[in-house]
């Protein structure tokens, strides 16, 4: 019964647009009473100790790091440098967007923020050429979700943080789906580009191509030193954090010189607008997850999906059909934090890598970022080309297409994360 309040009550307030965190919190109330207690306190209590996590201070620093690099240019160096790469290909910009999508990924560690900085810069270049408005944006935002996989990843950092998984060895894992992902996203580009008739490329002479590398170096290997440095053990993901943000304020104050002084309080202000509402959602899911937990509603989702843990390949497809249908209608951290603690035992007894499971559940969960109705990045994506959502969805299709195939690839060959996962750890 308590799982049916649960239910009730969150999916009875989600359809009035009440923020995701108080809806939480809603729910907490709720079973709090049908649970017959009373001491509200309990609520609070744990909303705080939601967010005093250690591993969760890398969060505020990841997210800095990436207004730094918005505001002081590296955004711009990293699409440049894309460019270089791929963009002398039939279709080049559609191939940068994915390639600048990668790099990105290992700086930002948000989808949201990939999107942003990404479509605010290759959007017009796209439109310029000819692209179809739909088709563009939609690359774009496909592409996006490539930024929680691929280290560093806030949400790996949410996921492990709540269920007690080495956040260094998820961020190992992701290394090789992500550009996996990637990869798969410029086969079905390069049918795309042949339908819609594509043609653009961009060429450069030597002194150009000289110029544009050498401009690209500072922010190319941010990156590098982030996965290597935690790697190698120099430092851990919350340094890395730390690290990150350093670097991109050396960077873009220093060396690129396109970020000044009076920008900073923007700057600070926008990255602890992102923060609280990450950390006000975790603090909510916490609370929520206590009385969730003291209910024994895992135990009653558990014997739900308990019946398969014999068939571990069963057993992911019937979660993952799940998760794909909580991903449309709540958005990705609160999912991972009410969800993540509920289905690791069940994995765990059926004898699949929590690895492996965190990246999967991260990955299908990020397909509600976009897909209807609350798609974040898809509401964005409508924002950056004034176009509507139903044009959106149709010209994401093949795109999302290809993304569900290779989630379901995860599924039936988990050796795809595993195999690799496992050579990059030692």
């Amino acid at each position: 019964m308590e799982l049916l309040v649960f239910v009730a009550a969150l999916f009875g307030l989600l359809p009035f647009g009440i923020p995701i965190a108080v809806i939480l919190i809603m729910c907490a109330f709720s079973l709090m009473f049908y649970m017959g207690m009373s001491d509200v306190s309990v609520i609070s209590q744990h909303i705080v100790m939601g967010t005093n996590n250690f591993s969760l201070m890398a969060i505020p620093f990841f997210m800095l790091a990436g207004e730094f690099m918005s505001e002081g240019g590296l955004s711009k160096r990293i699409v440049n440098f894309a460019n270089l790469l791929v963009g002398r290909v039939r279709g080049g910009l559609g191939y940068v967007a994915i390639v600048a999508s990668m790099i990105f990924a290992g700086l930002s560690g948000s989808a949201v923020a990939d999107a942003a900085a990404l479509g605010a810069i290759l959007v017009p270049m796209m439109l310029a050429n000819g692209y179809r408005p739909e088709r563009a944006v939609g690359l774009i935002c496909a592409g996006a979700i490539i930024a929680p996989i691929i280290p560093p990843s806030i949400p790996m950092i949410v996921l492990g943080s709540s269920v007690g998984l080495s956040i260094s060895r998820m961020f190992m894992s992701g290394i090789f789906p992500g550009i996996l992902i990637g990869a798969v996203l410029m086969a079905v580009w390069f049918v795309i580009v042949r339908i819609d008739g594509y043609k653009d490329v961009s060429r450069y002479t030597a002194k150009e191509a000289l110029e544009i590398l050498k401009d690209s170096i500072p922010a190319l290997i941010m990156p590098i030193m982030i996965i290597g440095g935690i790697r190698f053990g120099v430092f851990t993901p919350t340094e890395s954090g730390a690290f990150a943000a350093v670097y991109a304020f050396l960077v873009s104050m220093l060396w690129y010189r396109e970020m000044s002084f009076s920008a900073l309080p923007k700057v600070f202000l926008t990255a602890a607008k992102s923060t609280a509402v990450v950390m006000f959602i975790v603090g909510a899911a916490t609370a929520v997850g206590w009385f969730i937990t003291v209910a024994q509603i895992p135990n009653q989702i558990a014997t739900l999906f308990g019946s398969l843990k014999d068939s571990p390949v069963a057993l992911l497809v019937m979660i993952n059909v799940f998760l794909m249908g909580m991903g449309m209608v709540m958005d990705l951290t609160p999912n991972l934090l009410i969800f993540g603690p509920v289905f690791l035992p069940v994995i765990n007894q059926a004898g699949v890598d929590p690895y492996v499971f965190a990246v999967i559940m991260i990955y299908n969960l990020c397909l509600g970022l976009i897909t209807p109705p609350v798609g974040t990045i898809l509401y964005l994506g409508c924002g950056m080309a004034n176009i509507k959502l139903g044009n959106l969805i149709k010209g994401m299709a093949p795109f999302l297409l290809a993304q569900i195939a290779i989630l379901m690839a995860f599924v039936l060959v988990p050796q795809l994360i595993s195999v690799p996962m496992r050579a990059i750890s030692g």
